[in-house]
C-alpha cells in the first residue's frame, strides 16, 4: 500500500504524527479474514491443579481437535497462495536494500478474494530514525531476517487456523498438525522460517520449496487480467459511444448560436436532428414506439466509424426523405460541434451597457 504523506499534528490534543496511505475500500485485514473467531486468552493461572503449560497445550489440541472435526483448517492452495503474494512483496522490499518491518496479520490487507497488500510499510522507519547515526542501514539485514521470522508465523498460524499455533510452547504440537494434514513442502518451508536462528536466511531459497505451485499462481494471475482487460475494454466501448451522444445531443436542438434562432433547424443541424429522430423516434407499423438498443448502438457505431453505407432519412411531416451515407454524417457532425468549440473557446464579447 503506497505511503502518501508523512506529516505531524496536535489535532489530538498531543504531539501526533499522521501517516497517509492508499484508501481500498471494502478491504479487511488477514486477522479479521481468518482469527477473528479466536478462542479468549487464556488465563495460565486459573486451574485449581493444572500447571499453565500444560493447560496451554491441552486448550491447544482441543482447539486443534476441533477444527479437524468441522474442517475449519484452510485449503493448502490457499495457504501457497499467500505465500507466493507474501513472498513476491518481500523479495521487492529485500531486493531494495530495506525490510518491510510490519508483516503482522493485523498490518496485512485482503482486497477482493485472496488479493494481499502490506499495510503501514515506512512506519517504523520513520519513528525508530536516528539522525546521529552514521550508517542508519547497518541494522537493515537483521530487520530482513525478522521479516522471514515473521512470515514462518504467519504460515504456520494460517496453516492451524490459530495464533495459539505460534506460541512457544504449542509449535511442536502445531508442526505435527501442519505434517498430518498438509504437504511436506509446506512443513519444510516453515521449519526453514522458524528454526535454526543462526542460519542466514533469504526470500530466494523459498522458491525450490513454492516449485511448480508459482504457475498456478502466474496463471491465476493471467487470469484475472485477462478479465480486466475485457471489462477495460467495454468500458471504453461505452466511453465512446457516450463521447458520440454527448456531441449529437450538444448539436441538435440548440435554442440559438450566434443569435441565429434558425442555427439548429438548417443545413447540417436539419440532417443530424433527422438522424437522431431515426434513431431514438421511430415506431412501428401500427404507431407503437421501436425501441430496439441494438438498433441505437449499431448505427451509433456505424457513424462513429464513418462507413459509406446509405441511410434514408423522414422528416417529421413525411413530406422530405434524405438519402446521406454515415461518412457524410460524421462530417456534418464534427463540423457543426467544431463550429461550437470554436465559439466556446473563442475570447468573451464585452458587453456594452
Amino acid at each position: 500500500v503506497t505511503l502518501r504523506q508523512v506529516f505531524t499534528s496536535k489535532s489530538f490534543g498531543d504531539h501526533s504524527i499522521l501517516f497517509v496511505y492508499d484508501y481500498f475500500p471494502g478491504a479487511e485485514t488477514l486477522m479479521s479474514r481468518h482469527f477473528n473467531t479466536q478462542m479468549p486468552t487464556l488465563d495460565p493461572f486459573n486451574g485449581d491443579t493444572s500447571r499453565p503449560y500444560s493447560q496451554s497445550k491441552n486448550n491447544m489440541l482441543r482447539h486443534q481437535a476441533a477444527l479437524n472435526n468441522s474442517g475449519g483448517l484452510l485449503a493448502e492452495a490457499l495457504i501457497w497462495n499467500y505465500i507466493i503474494q507474501l513472498t513476491s512483496a518481500l523479495r521487492y522490499i529485500h531486493g531494495s536494500g530495506l525490510a518491510c518491518r510490519t508483516l503482522d496479520p493485523s498490518k496485512i490487507l485482503l482486497v477482493g478474494k485472496h488479493r494481499l497488500l502490506l499495510n503501514c510499510s515506512g512506519i517504523f522507519d520513520v519513528l525508530t530514525y536516528d539522525p546521529n547515526s552514521s550508517n542508519p542501514m547497518t541494522a537493515m539485514s537483521l530487520y530482513q531476517q525478522e521479516d522471514l521470522v515473521s512470515l514462518g508465523r504467519i504460515v504456520l498460524a494460517l496453516a492451524c487456523n490459530s495464533f495459539m499455533a505460534i506460541q512457544r510452547d504449542n509449535i511442536q504440537q502445531s508442526m505435527e498438525l501442519v505434517a498430518s494434514n498438509y504437504s511436506s513442502d509446506l512443513k519444510s518451508l516453515i521449519m526453514y522460517l522458524l528454526t535454526n536462528p543462526n542460519r542466514i536466511r533469504s526470500v530466494n531459497d523459498l522458491m525450490p520449496r513454492v516449485g511448480a505451485r508459482f504457475y498456478t499462481a502466474l496463471e491465476s494471475a493471467v487470469q484475472r487480467a485477462d478479465s480486466l482487460q475485457e471489462e477495460l475494454a467495454r468500458e471504453i466501448e461505452n466511453g465512446r459511444v457516450v463521447r458520440l451522444l454527448t456531441k449529437l445531443n450538444t448539436v441538435v436542438d440548440r435554442a440559438e448560436f450566434n443569435l441565429d434562432i434558425a442555427w439548429a433547424e438548417t443545413g447540417d443541424r436539419y440532417i443530424l436532428k433527422l438522424f437522431r429522430d431515426y434513431l431514438f423516434h421511430q415506431v412501428t407499423e401500427d404507431g407503437r414506439p421501436f425501441l430496439d438498443m441494438a438498433h441505437v448502438v449499431a448505427n451509433l457505431n456505424r457513424l462513429d466509424a464513418g462507413i459509406p453505407d446509405m441511410i434514408g432519412l423522414m422528416s417529421r411531416d413525411e413530406q422530405n426523405i434524405l438519402v446521406v451515407s454515415f461518412a457524410e454524417l460524421k462530417t456534418c457532425l464534427e463540423r457543426s460541434f467544431g463550429e461550437l468549440l470554436t465559439a466556446a473557446n473563442s475570447k468573451p464579447k464585452i458587453m456594452v451597457q
